[in-house]
């Protein structure tokens, strides 16, 4: 349980300063259009926090470490979302800087499909939990 807990507030963290660093860093370099970076905060807050603390609720109503596959999971789920949030910052910053580069947003979107499968593996542990407890 205090693995889920450490990754909610590791996100939560991080999700505030990457809002904080959204705003400053477009008022520094005085760009005042669309960004990625803008989203950016709200992915790690609900992929990230939010997330977390719901797989700690579903931690202790069904004891999630027990599953065999929980752990790769849990492995899966961090090295997606982090190519998730990489690819993100990475395409902002240079959205900001005038230097948008298209081969990121591809890199993006294959982490954000990763990330669909790390969530749609978590409902089928979930799942063979709920019918262990039926």
């Amino acid at each position: 349980m205090k693995k889920h807990y450490n990754a909610a507030m590791i996100y939560l963290f991080l999700g505030l300063s990457l809002g904080v660093f959204y705003r400053e860093f477009t008022k520094i370099v005085g760009f005042e259009g669309q960004t990625i970076l803008r989203g950016l905060h709200t992915h790690v807050l609900v992929l990230g926090f939010i997330f977390f603390m719901i797989v700690l609720l579903v931690e202790k109503s069904f004891n999630l470490s027990n599953l065999k596959q929980s752990k790769a999971w849990f492995i899966f789920y961090h090295i997606a979302f982090g190519a998730t949030i990489i690819t993100m910052l990475v395409r902002g910053i240079l959205q900001v800087q005038g230097l948008d580069m298209n081969g990121l947003s591809h890199m993006a979107g294959l982490a954000h499909a990763l990330m669909g499968g790390a969530l749609i593996w978590f409902t089928i542990l979930v799942g063979k939990l709920v019918k262990a407890q039926s």
